[in-house]
């Protein structure tokens, strides 16, 4: 039996046992919990003084890069965890979820904070706003690094994906990180970061993590950290009043479980695809992981003329999930294990007893009980529970079925007589992670989602559309947010950048131009600009400064211009070509197309020979501000705004960067007449053709 060791300060801690962990499967001891004490003190300390220091001596694009190397070990090393990870009980397909779902989280993470992610460690939540009348006071807000610690607080049913999920947004954001998974299936987690110790990835301090018990860590967190927590409402209520956390003002973030929903539409009918992808999806969630997800389907709502039908096409599917050992799925010449045990006896006990309380007044349909067949040998110590679906006839006075949460393969279905009466049901749960509408109407969609959406952290639309290419209830996606309000903990997790600014702290700024330009590295409207002899577009990436600028010379726009235009792009509009009519609008005059004033003030500022700037890839926030007109005389001001390393190189191994140009185009007044940005990709020096 091995023992299970703290990563902490730099040192494995851990040489005598404390709680024995038992296979899932079967109940033998394999592991254990250590009975040393550990010095939350000194992991704090090391957080602080060689975590936080190692982070912070890299910018955003240099710790994204490190995350794409992370996500490509443990994919190469996955093999490893999915040995141990039966032992929580977990099929392949289970644990594909938890393995590979985290390190695709983390390779997400790393394409966020390269695409989305300045070079340094300040991010300008932009644009500034003027806030003095002559243009020489304005304000705008910035994201910095918190220079605090995270401690997350992960929960038994992911021990993989739990971890990583967290660490890779706070990894992003600067922050060191400490994580106490849930004992009962810690011995997964600490596998997964002893891959990432011997990958020697990680800037030192970045990660420990804790075995057993966290002490007084809570008690000595500081102002500038957080604190996550998964797993249970009455143990995130407990946490979230905790009195340091409470003193101090310590974020918390709390993701906890929920009596989730899925409503199939009143407009479904007997015969439609709806129905079989209704019952699949209820069935999935009940048996993947066996049923241990924070996102499974609690309470399946259907039409009452519809309940009896759906019961038995769910008890159907449900007969025929074979439940054993996990190892055994997909083995020749065995009927294949669709679904594992529960993560451990305990967990298993706490299911029979909510099975029961849930059965009070109600029907079960199947299960409810330890399986009597199970496939596989020598698992009568195993921690087996039964797919249950049970029925609740009359829903709106059962209040159990909306507040005790059985968590495992248990759902309960109930009947609705409306749409209204549906999301009364749905918002009996007093908020939750999510909830599936399957509806082929629009107007239910249009109708019931904006209501749901005030008590559910994320809604799926489910019907024969997007059925194929949908990634189901149950799993949150990286891009999008997770979790929910009320019992669902009132947290947010995951949700492409998002995620990272949870970690960051916002503050407001405000000075002159040219004093915000050089908190945020981008130029700012109204700053001091550097003017150069040099052409901005003949400089390498290395060359370039924020706020080098070409100031252009002139065009005057003559009607010419205007028909040559017109004929090139096939615009004809009024507002063009019709001198009656344009004389009749708000402007009262012929007007140049507002993408001719764009080409032509590309033609007043694009250096023609080829050098440094490789493409133009994209325009972004533009705005006409005023009318051109015949006559009128235009001209530009190219000014380099942001700078972004993402540290590539291009096929013949040419570093290259990302500048964002800020443009502003005027008239013989003065007066700004259009304003973008150009996205443009500059070489670097270093193996540039010159």
């Amino acid at each position: 039996m091995k023992i299970l060791q703290s990563w902490t300060a730099g040192v494995w801690t851990g040489a005598e046992p404390r709680q024995v962990l038992h296979s899932a499967i079967d109940g033998s001891a394999i592991y254990a919990s250590h009975v040393e004490i550990l010095d939350f003190q000194a992991a704090l300390t090391y957080a602080r003084q060689i975590g936080l220091k190692n982070l912070l001596a890299l910018d955003f694009q240099q710790r994204a890069a490190i995350l794409r190397a992370l996500a490509k070990y443990l994919t190469e090393h996955k093999e490893a965890l999915y040995a141990i990870s039966s032992h929580t009980g977990a099929t392949r397909g289970d644990s594909w979820i938890d393995i590979e779902g985290g390190a695709g989280t983390v390779f997400a993470y790393a394409s966020i904070g390269t695409n989305e992610f300045p070079s340094g460690n300040v991010v300008h939540e932009g644009p500034a706003m003027q806030l003095g009348k002559q243009g020489h006071f304005s304000g705008t807000h910035i994201l910095v690094p918190r220079q605090g610690v995270a401690v997350h607080i992960n929960a038994f049913n992911f021990p993989v994906w739990g971890l990583l999920e967290k660490f890779a947004p706070s990894f992003l954001a600067g922050m060191p990180c400490i994580v106490k998974p849930a004992t009962a299936t810690s011995y997964l987690t600490e596998a997964l970061v002893r891959q990432i110790h011997v990958s020697g990835l990680l800037p030192e301090g970045s990660l420990q993590l804790i075995i057993g018990a966290t002490g007084n860590l809570l008690d000595l967190l500081e102002e500038t950290d957080v604190v996550t927590f998964t797993g249970s409402a009455a143990t995130a209520a407990q946490l979230k009043v905790h009195p340091n956390i409470v003193r101090r003002s310590i974020p918390f973030n709390a993701e906890a479980d929920s009596l989730n929903c899925a409503i199939l539409g009143p407009d479904i009918v007997d015969g439609d695809e709806e129905v079989d992808l209704y019952v699949k999806e209820v069935v999935r969630e009940m048996t993947a992981k066996a049923g241990q997800k924070c996102t499974a389907i609690r309470r399946a709502m259907v039409p009452a003329a519809q309940l009896d039908a759906v019961a038995e096409k769910i008890r159907t599917r449900l007969d025929k999930t074979v439940v054993g050992d996990p190892r055994l799925e997909g083995v020749l010449g065995v009927r294949g294990v669709l679904m594992g045990p529960l993560a451990s006896r305990a967990q298993q006990h706490d299911v029979l007893a909510s099975i029961q309380q849930l059965a009070a007044g109600n029907q079960i349909i199947c299960g409810g009980t330890v399986p009597a067949q199970l496939q596989g040998e020598g698992l009568e110590q195993g921690a087996f529970v039964s797919p249950t679906l049970i029925i609740c006839r009359q829903p709106m006075e059962n209040s159990a079925v909306h507040e005790i949460e059985a968590f495992g393969p248990v759902a309960t279905l109930m009947p609705y007589q409306d749409m209204q009466e549906a999301l009364m049901l749905a918002a009996k749960g007093n908020g939750s992670l999510v909830a599936t509408l399957v509806t082929k109407d629009p107007h239910v969609a249009a109708m019931a989602i904006p209501h749901m959406a005030a008590r559910h952290g994320r809604l799926m639309i489910l019907n024969a559309e997007s059925a194929p290419e949908s990634t189901g209830h149950g799993s949150p996606l990286p891009q999008l947010k997770h979790g929910g309000p009320g019992r669902a903990g009132g947290g947010e997790e995951l949700g492409g950048g998002r995620a990272v600014k949870h970690y960051l702290q916002r503050a407001a700024v405000q000075g002159s131009p040219t004093m915000l330009a050089a908190v945020t590295a981008e130029h700012v409207r109204g700053a001091a600009v550097l003017e150069s002899d040099i052409h901005p577009f003949r400089r390498y990436f290395e060359d370039l400064q924020i706020g080098m600028s070409l100031l252009t010379h002139r065009r005057t726009v003559a009607e010419a211009d205007i028909v040559a235009f017109g004929g090139l792009s096939g615009d004809y509009f009024y507002m063009h070509f019709d001198e009656i009519a344009a004389k009749e609008s708000p402007f009262g005059k012929r007007i140049a197309h507002g993408y001719f004033v764009l080409s032509a003030a590309a033609g007043l500022f694009v250096s023609p020979a080829p050098g440094p700037v490789l493409a133009n890839y994209g325009l972004d926030t533009l705005r006409f501000i005023k009318p051109v007109g015949i006559g009128d005389t235009i001209r530009a001001r190219l000014t380099c705004k942001r700078k972004t390393d993402r540290q590539k190189k291009d096929a013949k191994g040419v570093g290259q960067g990302v500048v964002a140009w800020d443009v502003e185009v005027t008239n013989q007044d003065n007066e700004l007449v259009a304003a973008y940005d150009i996205l443009t990709l500059v070489a670097k020096k270093a193996g540039a053709i010159a």
